[in-house]
């Protein structure tokens, strides 16, 4: 997480009641599930299929709202699309696509961060996730700046971040989540994906113990 104050106060209220979860899994094409072999073994099913085996009403649905290719200007034109699913958490999945594309890590931020703005606004908490671990993203010098802009807005605003570059760069399995064109996920990343994500939605909610560390 980002901090120890970052929370997600709505999630934790909707498991409190038991009520059902609802979460719209935004972001592009790690989201929208390319790399993966079938949709079912994609990072967004992968996310429900763990919350669900982790809560004890098990009752959550995450809605794939994934568009590949997609940068920070993309996905400010699809934001108004985002809250108008009145998600109770959206798990914002950004940054990558816009090292590719040239958008600058301030134009980054800003974007993201009009986004969350109008997402916390509505009622619905923010989880993002930053670009991942992988050989082609490696190679872009300004690499770092990327994910130090969105780690920065997510101390800002007080929401959590997923720091999937350093625990992917951790994991000793690190090879066997990015396929053969050096960017995309495997079905093991995506399922590794799927269960780092529940976990960090958890521990934000403060209910951590449901899902042990472990990776």
């Amino acid at each position: 997480m980002s901090g120890g104050t970052a929370r997600l106060p709505h999630v934790a209220a909707v498991l409190a009641r038991g009520a059902p979860l609802r979460i719209v899994a935004f972001g592009s094409s790690t989201t929208e599930g390319v790399g993966a072999s079938r949709p079912p073994l994609a990072y967004p099913a992968r996310l429900e299929a763990a919350l669900a085996a982790a809560l004890p009403s098990g009752a959550v649905r995450v809605l794939s709202r994934g568009i590949g290719g997609a940068d920070a200007e993309v996905m400010a034109r699809h934001v108004p699309e985002i809250l108008a699913e009145h998600a109770d958490l959206v798990v914002w999945q950004t940054g990558s696509n816009d090292m590719m594309n040239g958008v600058p890590p301030q134009r980054l931020a800003a974007l993201t961060r009009a986004g969350v703005v109008a997402m916390l606004h509505v009622g619905s908490d923010v989880l993002l996730v930053e670009p991942q671990f992988c050989p082609l993203l490696e190679g872009v010098p300004a690499a770092p700046a990327y994910r130090q802009a969105l780690r920065a807005l997510a101390a800002e605003v007080q929401i959590p971040l997923l720091r999937r570059y350093d625990l992917m760069r951790q994991a000793p399995d690190a090879a066997a989540m990015t396929g053969p064109d050096g960017m995309h996920l495997t079905d093991f990343g995506h399922a590794w994906l799927g269960r780092a994500v529940a976990r960090e939605i958890l521990a934000a909610a403060g209910c951590g113990q449901l899902m042990p560390e472990r990776y």
